[in-house]
């Protein structure tokens, strides 16, 4: 027991100081404007590269991703129909499909789906 402690406080002072020296040596100190600003062909700028972000379009993206994933659950239920009970599978597919459809309404209707 005692060896397994001693090894983990090795193990973990190690990973201490390499993190900390790596920290140290990969500092850079030349800061300049080229740099710093967004690569954008060459050119400078035209804008600010922070412009604000659509928390709508995120939302529905999300959502997007969501259900998307989901589908491609659905997807497999059709080929194990002949694998498996008959009872089982149609009432795993409907469970599976009542519980999208009511999250589905659920965002319906708190709005998340309307773009405007």
């Amino acid at each position: 027991m005692i060896t397994l402690l001693a090894i983990s406080l090795v193990t973990l002072l190690i990973t201490y100081v390499i993190m900390t020296l790596a920290t140290i040596l990969a500092k850079k100190t030349i800061s300049d404007r080229e740099k710093n600003s967004p690569y954008e062909c060459g050119f400078d700028p035209k804008g600010s590269a922070r412009l604000p972000f659509s928390l709508r379009f995120f939302l529905i993206a999300v959502i997007f991703l969501i259900f998307d994933v989901e589908i491609t659950l659905i997807l497999p239920v059709a080929s194990t129909l002949n694998l498996t009970n008959i009872f089982s599978w149609m009432s795993t597919s409907l469970i599976f499909l009542l519980i999208l459809l009511l999250g589905l309404y659920y965002e319906w209707s708190q709005g998340a789906l309307e773009w405007s």
